[in-house]
């Protein structure tokens, strides 16, 4: 059995579940992630913290409360030209891929959003099947400028 935690401004995590959320993340999401401070301040931003606008945490928990997927929404504040919300990161652990608990996290995310939900997925990486599944569209190609 599956359970779902949401974290956010309202349910904080405690400093030891927010670090082994980011370490859960970091090795989960292999050659699609992130360094673990970027993946830290996705978490806090989705939390609320330093007057972000928030967004939350989904957690996937086994019958012993092992971490097995986690979801990490953003709040835009933006409405209709911007979706309201991004959805940074998704992963499930590796030993347990395949098993539907990707598909149950996105589920949940957009049961818990109210607007649309904008991702980034990476052309190869086999997740991009599943959104698809759930009614996601490639609407447009991402170009970014780094400075």
């Amino acid at each position: 059995m599956i359970t779902i935690e949401k974290k956010s401004i309202q349910e904080q995590p405690s400093k030891t579940e927010l670090e082994s959320y980011v370490t859960f993340l970091h090795t989960n999401l292999e050659e699609y992630g992130d360094k673990k401070e970027d993946i830290e301040k996705a978490l806090n931003y989705a939390l609320a913290k330093d007057n972000k606008p928030g967004g939350f945490i989904l957690i996937a928990k086994s019958e012993t409360s092992k971490i097995l997927g986690i979801t990490v929404i953003l709040d835009t504040l933006m409405e209709q030209f911007i979706p309201e919300h991004i959805l940074v990161y998704i992963a499930t652990d590796s030993n347990q891929r395949g098993k539907g608990i990707g598909r149950k996290l996105m589920q949940e995310a957009i049961q818990e959003t109210k607007g649309s939900i904008a991702l980034h997925v990476e052309p190869q990486n086999p997740a991009k099947i599943l959104y698809e599944k759930l009614g996601f569209e490639n609407k447009y190609l991402e170009m970014r400028l780094t400075k």
